[in-house]
């Protein structure tokens, strides 16, 4: 469902971001949360059967227990590293240097490979930017991604992973083209992108919290504007609509949620070994983030029956199971799912 990598920025350039930017805000890891160690062992068991390696990590967002096995090991992040891509965007139409309609041109030549299907069309093709998100997060199109990433700029959103305080997440260069800079030793090992478990949750976690400012834990008990409201909920139905479905929705998702919408907001990543998912889950006990990567997986087939992706989504039963018994419901999938109040009578224009 991807390829190979991006740039590395040199530590005098972060050293300028992080003077301009102020100091970093502190990741999840440095957070202090309680375990569910009943959890976490039954977690343990099913990650021991699984013919690969695991990394996880979940937190109930209400109560801020949380679960994890290896949730700081450094790992591929196949298409999940598209998440900053769109965390980035959101940011840019903040700050009127974006706009969801702006015109982006498909072009001769831009196509590559794996999946999507931009690709399969004839060219020039004029599309919006909203339109190539929509595609990356939906159908993990490669040639929308780098598209976005042009229109973007990878330093950009690499310099974003480092304002969040993120410090093993990293999006090496666009998909399946030559990298415009040297690549850091590391990027042979990686492919697209490096994170961790932990530090991929943050970033979902601020997309569902439509958290914008640099130190989120401060901003949960200010309302949310309107205009960043827009902003979220357009990121939150990308990521409702996922169209793979067979690993966190695999069992949680008992009935057709094409007509009420999901309640489950995703983004998943895939290599020959290696199956990943992110995902807000939205628990009717409380909103869910679960973030799971299997690796130097046995099963490297392309089937519905992976075993990668059944590991995910027995891990991700267990989890939703113990913290949300009576299900998911869909209707909490909105901005700041229903933990940070929306602002009222404000005459603020949604951004476009």
């Amino acid at each position: 469902m991807l390829r190979r990598t991006s740039l590395r920025h040199r530590f005098s350039l972060l050293a300028i971001v992080a003077a301009l930017c102020g100091p970093a805000p502190a990741a999840l890891g440095q957070r202090s949360q309680p375990t569910d160690t009943a959890l976490q062992a039954r977690l343990a068991d099913i990650a021991h059967a699984h013919r690969g390696k695991v990394a996880l990590y979940a937190t109930r967002l209400d109560s801020g227990v949380s679960v994890s096995l290896d949730a700081d090991a450094v790992v591929q992040t196949a298409s999940d590293i598209k998440l900053t891509v769109l965390y980035e965007a959101m940011q840019q139409v903040r700050a009127g240097k974006a706009h969801w309609d702006d015109k982006v041109t498909l072009q001769p030549g831009d196509g590559v490979s794996g999946s999507g299907i931009l690709l399969f069309l004839d060219t020039p093709q004029t599309l919006t930017l909203k339109d190539i998100l929509t595609l990356m997060v939906i159908m993990s199109d490669n040639t929308a991604t780098n598209l976005a990433i042009e229109r973007l700029g990878l330093r950009n959103i690499n310099d974003r992973i480092t304002w969040m305080g993120l410090k093993d997440t990293h999006l090496y260069k666009k998909i399946g083209k030559p990298a415009a800079e040297a690549m850091p030793a590391d990027q042979p090992k990686y492919g697209l992108g490096k994170t961790t478990a932990r530090e991929m949750a943050e970033v979902m976690e601020r997309i569902g919290l439509c958290e914008f400012d640099q130190q989120p834990d401060a901003a949960r008990s200010t309302p949310i504007s309107p205009s960043d409201a827009a902003i979220c909920s357009v990121a939150m139905k990308m990521l409702r609509n996922q169209f793979y479905r067979d690993t966190i929705p695999r069992y949680l998702e008992k009935l057709d949620s094409t007509e009420s919408g999901s309640g489950i907001a995703s983004k998943t990543g895939s290599l020959n070994a290696v199956r990943n998912d992110v995902a807000i889950v939205a628990g009717k006990s409380g909103p869910i983030v679960l973030s799971i990567f299997t690796y130097d997986n046995a099963d490297t087939g392309w089937t519905a029956d992976n075993e990668g992706e059944l590991t995910i989504a027995r891990l991700a039963k267990a989890v939703v199971d113990a913290w949300s018994p009576a299900g998911i419901d869909g209707k909490t999938l909105v901005p700041g799912l229903g933990m940070r109040p929306l602002q009222s009578n404000s005459s603020t224009p949604p951004s476009k």
